[in-house]
């Protein structure tokens, strides 16, 4: 939960991530061809989990980059309200 108090500039570099997740798939396809065409199925095989890893964190990047300004909120939407520590201890402040 944000308390309001965060940096403003905090925000998660999904753009970053992306293009870092496309620079690894590339060399994770061209590590795992090269490895199979010379014979070294060990490292394929290594490449391929790598290659795996890579393809479900380009999945996650691109899913929140999806949802919108929810997972990255721009400077116009304002932080959640603090909790206050009154959950089910009763009224809310200010109630008579």
């Amino acid at each position: 939960m944000r308390t309001g108090n965060e940096p403003t500039t905090a925000r998660s570099p999904l753009r970053m991530r992306l293009w870092l997740s496309l620079w690894g798939l590339a060399w994770t396809v061209f590590g795992v061809t090269a490895f199979a065409v010379n014979g070294r199925t060990g490292w394929a095989a290594v490449c391929g989990g790598l290659l795996a890893l890579v393809l479900v964190d380009l999945c996650v990047v691109v899913h929140r980059l999806r949802q919108g300004p929810h997972y990255q909120p721009g400077r116009s939407v304002p932080p959640y309200e603090p909790d206050h520590g009154t959950r089910g201890k009763g009224p809310p402040p200010g109630t008579p």
